[in-house]
């Protein structure tokens, strides 16, 4: 709820102070938002589904939610141009504010997860809403739930591959930051732009759409399809031009991100399914800080790399990384779930 309303206060800083201060305390905001929706979420929708012994079904609803989120973002993309020729900046501003505003109202009505206080030996979860809280106070508990996290991150083989390959996977999307400027340099003309982006929206949204379709797939399936993603990827970048080529490279693009969109689902349910500690939401958080890191890194080499190349030559490289996702992916993916949601390497170290 919290972060709704920072990303909400962002908007509003931006709409009234469009400027170089405005923008950079908005980021600010922007920054401490995802801070604390990263994680969270995820662990909450696991737990939930966890203890309504429907685990299983995570890479499904998972997959329908992040699909939800890019078609919210295509509608975003197509509203953009009649919203600006009716109003303007401040019409998208505040546009922007009432969508971050429904994104709080529906925070404020999830339901607060069941307290799991055992595991029981077939890995099913022991639910009891009457537990005491614990004893010790809330910085005591913050930094002992953190070092749970990061010790169960970095120590145990599994959840270490799940938190690197999410943290890759995710940072990697940062690539769409650009497409738009593609379309521009392709000389694609402002009204066009937005369509040939959502091009891009759609191959990703169908992605998220059929995780549940690929959750059991091997890592060796992954590793082909993502090696195909890098390919369309860069191809589609290269392609460009006006017209039907235009379109066709675009919708090469949509193809290959759309791949790397639905490996990112997979791995995020694996990883969720293969994480025992009670610190679920800190190991996830864990990948979105990586990943953050992985989208800095694709900036810089934008930055660095467009002083000498156009960004097709440009976002064409960066479908390398993509590329080597898929030569890792066997190795860094963590195995398929138990019957009963729970790896077989979690329900070994959990108690009892």
């Amino acid at each position: 709820m919290l972060g709704g309303a920072l990303t909400a206060s962002c908007f509003v800083i931006w709409t009234v102070l469009p400027g170089f201060s405005g923008f950079a305390l908005g980021f600010l905001l922007w920054g401490a938002a995802g801070a604390l929706q990263s994680g969270t979420f995820e662990a909450l929708l696991y737990d939930e589904l966890d203890v309504r012994g429907d685990a299983g079904g995570y890479p499904r609803v998972l997959g329908f939610a992040t699909a939800a989120a890019e078609l919210a973002a295509l509608l975003g993309i197509l509203a953009a141009a009649p919203l600006f020729e009716w109003g303007g900046y401040t019409l998208v501003g505040w546009t922007s504010v009432a969508a971050a505003l429904v994104q709080t109202a529906l925070a404020a009505s999830l339901p607060s997860a069941p307290r799991v206080v055992a595991v029981a030996p077939d890995g099913d979860a022991l639910v009891d809403d009457d537990a005491p809280a614990t004893r010790a106070g809330p910085i005591a508990s913050y930094l002992g739930m953190l070092r749970s996290g990061i010790g169960e991150a970095v120590r145990y083989g599994p959840v270490r591959g799940g938190v690197l390959l999410a943290a890759l996977l995710y940072g990697l999307t940062a690539t769409d930051e650009y497409f738009g400027l593609l379309a521009e340099d392709a000389g694609a003309s402002t009204a066009t732009v937005p369509l040939l982006v959502g091009l891009t929206v759609c191959g990703s949204l169908l992605g998220s759409t059929l995780a549940s379709r690929t959750s059991g797939m091997r890592g060796r399936t992954m590793a082909i399809a993502l090696i195909i993603a890098g390919i369309a990827l860069g191809s589609g970048s290269l392609i460009g031009g006006p017209g039907v080529i235009g379109l066709i490279g675009f919708a090469l693009i949509g193809i290959g991100y759309g791949i790397v969109m639905n490996a990112t689902v997979v791995t995020e349910a694996r990883l969720q399914e293969t994480i025992a500690g009670p610190a679920r939401a800190t190991v996830t958080s864990a990948a979105g800080l990586l990943s953050e890191v992985v989208a800095l890194a694709i900036f810089a080499v934008v930055a660095i790399g467009s002083a000498a190349l156009p960004i097709s030559a440009t976002l064409a490289l960066l479908a390398l990384p993509v590329v080597l996702s898929g030569v890792i992916a066997p190795r860094w993916l963590p195995r398929k779930t138990s019957e009963h949601g729970t790896t077989r390497a979690a329900e070994d170290r959990l108690p009892g």
